[in-house]
């Protein structure tokens, strides 16, 4: 991830110390205190969704799978990333929320001493459950929105998706819950980017996570829709423009770039012709602690079974590992 507001607005964040080894400059609680030595770990817990996304990583389906680890599997699974010192295990699926011991094992990584965040499509969060993850240990829901309704209902798959999801976020912030929109990028919904940060803005959510489209599962059949390179960075742009813009206005929204390290050379560039030279210089020495792609060094997946690949988003390659 690579983070808009920190290097183009100064604005601190918990991560900070976790991803730019700045955590003595940041006025924020830390993650960590120091740039992470083990990978933040992307747990797959269930291959089954109440959605069907055309871009899903995964290829999660409407019914469940065979091999799902055991609530009893996925504790044992946590004691041994406890033990390594893994930072963060990130709880995304198919949908988390679809597994009734959800709460639970959140719990149990917060008592293993590991920061436990949710990825979701937020279409299944009340608030009761979102009080219930608060209690267990939860420190942060990341809710899928790729565009205005009709946009982003065509993208899960489901009428009534993206209104399911605002009441999500509602719930998670009403319950005191840090929570974060994440939202892909298309030529079919890169039209509603300026609605998607208003959104959030409007929605009190101080978090934005902009992927560009991945190519793994479901992702591969809809390449067509990818936006060419020149497009990319005009989306660039324009999501700098409006972190910038918020920023000036007094409004601290987190903006991170997720799925293209091609991002980090633009910004210097960006910074020296928008904001000045002294600002690129600045971009480039956090670019540089921050370090390139992740993958299988900073993030490490473990999907539905318990093979453990490079990233989530590999999960299509077949050389992995099994948990024992």
């Amino acid at each position: 991830m690579i983070s808009i507001s920190k290097l183009l607005c100064g604005l601190d964040a918990e991560g900070d110390g976790l991803r730019y080894d700045a955590a003595r400059e940041s006025s924020k609680p830390q993650i960590t205190e120091r740039k992470q030595r083990r990978p933040v770990v992307v747990w797959n817990l269930s291959k089954q969704c109440n959605l069907y996304c055309t871009h899903c990583y995964a290829t999660a389906d409407t019914e469940a799978a065979p091999g799902e680890l055991s609530t009893e599997e996925g504790e044992r699974l946590l004691d041994d990333l406890a033990d390594y010192g893994v930072p963060v295990v990130l709880f995304s699926g198919g949908e988390p929320l679809v597994r009734d011991d959800l709460v639970e094992l959140v719990s149990y990584a917060d008592d293993k001493g590991i920061r436990p965040v949710l990825s979701t499509n937020g279409t299944l969060i009340t608030p009761e459950n979102a009080r219930e993850l608060r209690d267990a240990g939860l420190r942060y829901a990341g809710v899928s929105v790729d565009g205005l309704p009709e946009r982003n209902d065509a993208f899960r798959g489901r009428e009534g998706a993206f209104d399911a999801a605002v009441r999500g976020i509602r719930a998670c912030l009403d319950a005191g819950l840090k929570t974060g929109l994440r939202y892909t990028i298309t030529e079919r919904n890169d039209a509603d980017l300026r609605g998607v940060v208003d959104l959030l803005y409007e929605e009190g959510v101080n978090r934005f996570c902009f992927y560009h489209l991945d190519y793994g599962g479901r992702g591969a059949d809809i390449v067509d829709a990818d936006l060419p390179p020149e497009e990319k960075r005009a989306a660039v742009k324009r999501l700098c423009d409006l972190a910038r813009e918020y920023h000036e206005q007094g409004e601290e929204i987190e903006t991170l770039l997720v799925g293209n390290y091609a991002d980090a050379a633009y910004l210097v560039e960006y910074a020296r012709r928008f904001v000045g030279e002294s600002a690129a210089e600045r971009v480039y020495d956090y670019l540089r602690r921050n370090g390139g792609d992740p993958t299988g060094e900073r993030v490490a997946d473990v999907d539905y079974q318990g093979n453990v690949h490079l990233t989530q988003f590999w999960q299509g390659l077949r050389n992995c590992y099994k948990i024992q």
